[in-house]
């Protein structure tokens, strides 16, 4: 199919615009274009060098579809490692249709989603960690998660991975070897070495795994959850953040009932902002399930935002309010904590500042959005995210973390077997298998299943 097949897909996002971009792959496809494409000055495709441009008309027999460039890439100079080429056309709907039709018609056929990109890893031009993080670089909606993405695309950490697997082949083979030789007692594989190689893999799974936990949450967003008592203005405090009419605000308590949810950037990192019921005794059947919802969020997020009504001097309630902070606090310990005083406007800062001294808190009036922008600091100091300020992998792939954890599992096997002077037959079990996880990695190992589950997700036209 890879040699044969040729396909095409539009490339650009459907729908008009001022151009599209249709690309085709496969042995033929530049045949295939030559006998649809009119150049301007006569000259054919087949004679082109690869990386060219050339002006010319896309026609079915005598009728002109449109005027249009074509690039060429030239196998192995190309994106999936065959001939590709790239017809830039006007970005009527109606075009890239007709020219989409028409090479079907002639030799081609609709690519499958992500099927260029799978040309790409089965002829050897990308790892599979690679071509994953084609999928989020093209997803990627922060710097951050882009900066991920790239150094991923680029390599990451592929080239560790494959070269520490490759000398624990080595040594696989080594002992497999012995194992040939065993009635006459002869070692090949010093095992000394092996567990120096052993150390230097675990440590290099041990960073990676450390790494999933903040490339997670800079891919898919770093959720925060506004809680607090019911009207306090959490619904007008995600909308001054967000600075858009996103949640419903009204003075009736218990207005929010489910959670509502949207994101913005800072500083270069994607938040999500989730905005909850209010926490209090009621009857209500359908608030109580609104507020079961808010401790749920609570458990599944990095940064809690808790709201306080700096307008309310009941000494009653501001214990109640300390006593949910209090058990916020002890039920979730790992999370960030910020105390918000809202409705400073009318309140009193003072009154915050002697009850609430001993947590991180910042007054603002959300309906004035004052002290936004300090709040929207605050919660930026809160993420540490030295991982990606320097040149170290981050792992944001789930499949990948399962991967490296089985591995690290399997590698403890080897390093105890080792210790333990173990036979090279066991031994060798536990190595195959560290061997088989780290090639699922990158791709190294894989199977049609696997593949298709990865391809599935992309985009028709990469």
């Amino acid at each position: 199919m890879i040699d044969k097949d040729n396909i095409i897909a539009l490339a650009t996002p459907a729908g008009s615009g001022a151009i599209s971009i249709i690309r085709i792959s496969g042995s033929k496809s530049i045949e295939i274009t030559d006998s649809l494409f009119k150049s301007k000055n006569g000259s054919k495709l087949i004679d082109k060098n690869s990386h060219t441009i050339t002006l010319g008309q896309i026609t079915d027999g005598n009728r002109i579809i449109d005027q249009v460039l074509i690039s060429l890439f030239i196998a192995p100079k190309s994106y999936t490692s065959e001939n590709v080429v790239e017809i830039s056309c006007h970005g009527s709907s109606y075009v890239q249709n007709e020219i989409i039709k028409l090479f079907i018609d002639n030799g081609c056929r609709a690519a499958k989603a992500g099927e260029f990109t799978l040309r790409a890893f089965l002829n050897g031009k990308i790892d599979l960690s690679q071509a994953e993080a084609v999928a989020d670089l093209i997803s990627s909606k922060s710097s951050a998660s882009h900066k991920i993405a790239l150094d991923q695309m680029r390599g990451g950490f592929k080239s560790d991975i494959k070269g520490l697997r490759q000398q624990l082949l080595d040594f696989a083979s080594l002992i497999e070897l012995e194992l040939d030789f065993s009635e006459e007692d002869v070692g090949f594989a010093n095992l000394n070495e092996l567990k120096k190689l052993i150390h230097k893999i675990k440590k290099t799974i041990s960073v990676l795994i450390d790494s999933f936990a903040a490339g997670n949450v800079i891919k898919n967003g770093i959720p925060i959850v506004i809680v607090g008592e019911p009207n306090t203005g959490k619904s007008t405090l995600l909308n001054a953040i967000l600075n858009d009419e996103r949640a419903i605000v009204s003075d009736i308590p218990g207005t929010t009932r489910d959670t509502v949810e949207d994101e913005i950037i800072l500083n270069g990192i994607n938040y999500r902002f989730i905005d909850t019921a209010g926490i209090r005794a009621t009857k209500d059947k359908i608030e109580s399930v609104g507020i079961k919802k808010t401790f749920e969020k609570v458990k599944s997020s990095s940064i809690v935002l808790y709201m306080l009504d700096s307008s309310v001097t009941d000494s009653n309630k501001i214990n109640d309010s300390k006593q949910i902070i209090n058990k916020i606090i002890k039920d979730f310990p790992d999370k960030n904590l910020i105390i918000v005083a809202n409705k400073i406007d009318i309140g009193d800062s003072k009154l915050i500042e002697s009850h609430f001294k001993e947590f991180k808190h910042i007054c603002v009036s959300a309906k004035h959005s004052t002290n936004i922008d300090e709040l929207k600091q605050q919660i930026s100091s809160c993420i540490d995210l030295n991982e990606i300020n320097t040149n170290s992998s981050v792992v944001t792939n789930s499949r990948h973390y399962d991967l490296l954890c089985k591995s690290s599992v399997e590698i403890e096997n080897v390093l105890k077997g080792i210790d333990d002077k173990i036979s090279g037959d066991l031994l060798a079990i536990d190595i195959r298998q560290a061997l088989q996880y780290l090639g699922e990695l990158t791709g190294e190992v894989t199977n049609d299943e696997v593949l298709g589950n990865i391809f599935s997700k992309f985009c028709i036209g990469k």
